[in-house]
């Protein structure tokens, strides 16, 4: 009875904290589409290219400034104030430093992509991840006690005061200013929720910094560091290299399928992995339940991924339209492409969950490896392809590396169901069976959507028509199929169960 009860209360918890972080994800995806349309009818694609170099660089200094050491504190059963206060202390002093390095190094930038507005954007920018710093062990408080709540509510505060400091300045700056409506966007919102999670959690750390307790950390937080670099130089080289070899109008074009696809993959795998993540390390020690619970995130992540993913890719082409016109046309093929690549990276830092909650982060680096040479080997093939055009698609080249990234994926997914499954208790087969009746319901419900879109003359139907048989579709399915995994999420978010 004792243990049915800390189950139930497991379940409860958890559903909660995957109800608040879907709220979470629908608001942020909302407010960001309301702001990118905005700013994407105001901005040209030089612009979009120039912001997305600014990001690369920020990107890869945010991983320094983290360090890894966020996965840790959620992994430790009962991290102490000093363990928060010396990660804390520990991210602010490398975000400052980094800033500083940045600031040095703005100008070499600005040379390289031979943009000379890139040194005063990129110093402006570059300030975001100093207030990201600060808040990133308030967040981890919040989500060890799987009280995701206020991180939903300072998330949303910060996006809609950033939202309204970048529409005033995209109407109101000339042509050519108005890139500065993303720079400020993104520090502002980096600093309302910062100062939001601060004052509503009213934690204070100690003025204590400990060697031993950053030294504890080493084991997953280096490790995790490790993978995030891998991770993040395996996405940011498109943008470098894009960007190297095309020139900021092309690099535009990939910017913006970039950040539109991220919005919906970066989100769902959020919710996946910071709801499921404490819940593993809750339950490490118990092999029996860590398979059942392991196969019941399995099935529900694949349950909400693969379904988001197959919809969005079907309603590319009139979304795009409805919310730009045709401005925009050329970045479709890549926003598409990038989704499906969505799939195979989003169940991968799933099954990563379940090597950081057992203590393992090394057997992520090596299979992070595998997927960081084959992307290698696949963009070195794409180079001298990647400025080409094909008949009247000026950005073929661009297209092709991209299918090279998701081959890439692809395989990093299969290597790490390989390796992850036996350590979850669990046969290659029943893991990979948790997701392919979702793959076969969604691919059904594309087709479908396919089909009724044809027949509608303009695109405002199709995305209404397209979107309404979509959902309706995948719900029936399920339901026909007795999808227990749809029965189960319906009552947690009605708060029935």
């Amino acid at each position: 009875m004792e243990n049915n009860g800390a189950t139930d209360d497991l379940k409860r918890l958890t559903a909660r904290s995957v109800k608040w972080n879907m709220i979470d994800r629908v608001a942020s995806i909302l407010l960001y589409t309301l702001i990118g349309i905005v700013l994407a009818r105001e901005l040209d694609s030089t612009e979009f290219g120039i912001v997305g170099t600014v990001l690369m660089f920020q990107a890869f200094a945010s991983l320094f400034v983290d360090s890894g050491f966020s996965y840790a504190l959620i992994q430790r059963k009962n991290p102490t104030r000093l363990d928060y206060s010396t990660v804390l202390w520990f991210n602010i002093g490398v975000a400052v430093s980094v800033y500083c390095l940045l600031w040095i190094a703005s100008p070499a930038i600005a040379r390289w992509y031979d943009e000379p507005s890139l040194v005063a954007i990129g110093r402006v920018t570059f300030l975001a991840f100093i207030f990201n710093a600060a808040s990133i062990v308030q967040t981890n408080r919040l989500m060890k006690q799987k009280n995701v709540a206020p991180i939903a509510l300072a998330n949303t505060v910060g996006l809609i005061a950033g939202g309204i400091v970048a529409i005033y300045i995209a109407v109101s700056l000339p042509p050519g200013q108005k890139v500065w409506a993303v720079v400020w966007q993104t520090n502002t919102l980096n600093l309302v929720r910062c100062i939001t999670l601060w004052v509503y959690t009213r934690w204070m750390p100690v003025a204590r910094f400990s060697w031993g307790a950053l030294k504890s950390f080493f084991k997953v937080g280096g490790s995790m560091m490790s993978i995030s670099l891998l991770n993040t130089v395996f996405q940011n080289i498109y943008t470098f290299v894009i960007g190297t070899f095309t020139g900021m109008g092309k690099l535009g074009y990939y910017t913006q399928a970039d950040k539109w696809s991220k919005m919906g993959v970066a989100s769902l795998t959020q919710v996946i992995t910071s709801s499921f993540l404490p819940t593993l390390s809750d339950v490490q020690d118990d092999n029996e339940r860590f398979a059942r619970v392991s196969m019941k995130m399995n099935r529900s992540g694949s349950y909400m991924l693969i379904a988001c993913m197959g919809l969005a890719i079907a309603l590319a082409s009139p979304l795009f339209h409805v919310l730009f016109g045709q401005k925009w046309d050329l970045a479709v093929p890549m926003f598409q492409i990038l989704l499906f690549r969505g799939i195979f990276t989003s169940l991968t830092s799933l099954y990563n969950n379940y090597v950081i909650a057992l203590g393992r982060p090394r057997m992520i680096v090596a299979m992070e490896l595998v997927r960081d040479v084959t992307a290698a080997l696949g963009l070195a093939v794409c180079i001298p392809f990647i400025g080409q055009s094909h008949g009247d698609n000026p950005v073929w080249g661009i297209e092709l590396v991209l299918w090279g990234q998701l081959l890439a994926s692809a395989m990093a997914w299969i290597v790490t169901l390989w390796y992850v499954a036996p350590i979850c208790g669990r046969t290659r087969r029943s893991f990979f069976g948790d997701s392919v009746p979702y793959v076969a319901i969604t691919l059904l419900t594309m087709v479908s959507m396919w089909g009724v879109g044809y027949y509608c003359p303009n695109p405002w139907m199709q995305l209404v028509v397209m979107g309404g048989v979509g959902i309706a579709v995948y719900v029936g399915l399920n339901a026909v199929w007795g999808s227990r995994v749809q029965r189960d999420l319906l009552q947690y978010l009605s708060n029935k169960k």
